[in-house]
């Protein structure tokens, strides 16, 4: 079995996963959304202490569920990308667990956990491309094997998850923005028009900047009621959904001739507005389309097990010196 730890952001996680038939036998996940909603976002101090409380929490859970420690054939965990204070709490778990139970580490990506998302209890497919959109990133990727992961558009500013919490917070909503944005715009109007980043620009990059500055514009002056701020919903998101549809036509039509799926991974990837667009796309140019279950979009360790998984088969174990973290991503 692998254990695995994830602690990248704001969510606590620690699962148990088969190697023979990647069967999850445990998960546990503890969000810290209502610490961090009087914010409008993360803040990593806080982040940071309570991962150093809840991850031993799930970890005595774990202890509860009659799991065979000795079991364990190896240690995994996020070392990158993410926030220092919270990588570093899962990564000193990790090292004890290593010398506690004689278990070789396996450091894993973030972001290549999130495509192993799509393969939680089942084998992998590749060749694969997948569109990345979470509080931190927005990507489109294409991979070929474990090893053979290459990012080909990222985001000129911020991410596509980054500009729901943003607007959110300047409609003075909760945190975390995506999920409040998508629900209030179900009641809203198309009577707001907010401008569609990079329309007229061929080049394959995604931003987000300009869209959450035209809603911070159109908001001055602005008297928010309950029917408006279901309208500002309903046209930014409208916006920002059209901006990743109309990229990922461009790559769609220019790149991908050879690659038979597309699968969406990441936290953000959970709009279902979104995914009906995208749908719509892939099957308009014959590509079978992958989702996560909704349950594993966002940060959790199950699908770091999955990830590990392949790491322990191609033996990629690290030495406990060795493992450092990364606030970037090093594919």
């Amino acid at each position: 079995m692998i254990l695995s730890i994830e602690s990248s952001c704001d969510d606590s996680s620690i699962a148990i996963t088969r190697i023979d038939d990647y069967k999850i036998l445990f998960h546990q996940k503890i969000s810290q959304d209502l610490e961090h909603s009087n914010y409008g976002g993360v803040v990593p101090e806080i982040a940071s202490r309570l991962h150093a409380v809840m991850l031993p929490k799930i970890l005595c859970n774990l202890r509860d569920k009659n799991i065979d420690f000795g079991d364990i054939a190896g240690i995994a965990v996020t070392n990158e990308p993410g926030l220092s204070v919270s990588l570093i709490e899962g990564v000193m778990m990790a090292k004890a667990l290593h010398l506690s139970l004689k278990a070789p580490l396996l450091n894993i990506n973030h972001l290549k956990g999130h495509i192993y998302s799509l393969f939680l209890e089942k084998e992998s497919i590749f060749p694969l491309a997948i569109l990345l959109l979470s509080g931190g990133h927005t990507l489109i990727i294409e991979a070929y094997s474990y090893n053979d992961i290459r990012i080909i558009a990222g985001t000129l500013d911020d991410s596509f998850g980054e500009a729901f919490d943003k607007v959110a917070k300047m409609l003075s909503l909760s945190y975390p923005g995506g999920p409040i944005i998508e629900s209030r715009a179900k009641n809203g109007k198309d009577n707001i028009t907010f401008p569609i980043p990079l329309i007229h620009n061929k080049d394959l990059a995604f931003s987000f900047s300009g869209l959450k500055n035209a809603v911070r514009l159109f908001l001055q002056d602005k008297k928010l009621n309950d029917n408006l701020i279901d309208d500002i919903c309903f046209a930014f998101q409208k916006s920002a959904i059209s901006h990743i549809i109309k990229k990922s036509k461009i790559y769609l039509e220019s790149s991908a001739k050879n690659i038979k799926y597309f699968g969406v991974v990441g936290g953000a990837s959970a709009n279902m507005v979104l995914r009906e667009n995208l749908i719509s796309l892939c099957n308009d140019y014959n590509k079978e389309i992958l989702f996560a279950p909704l349950e594993f979009c966002s940060d959790n360790a199950a699908m770091i097990g999955r990830c590990a998984i392949e790491a322990y088969k191609l033996k990629q174990f690290i030495d406990m010196n060795d493992l450092d973290i990364s606030p970037k991503s090093r594919f």
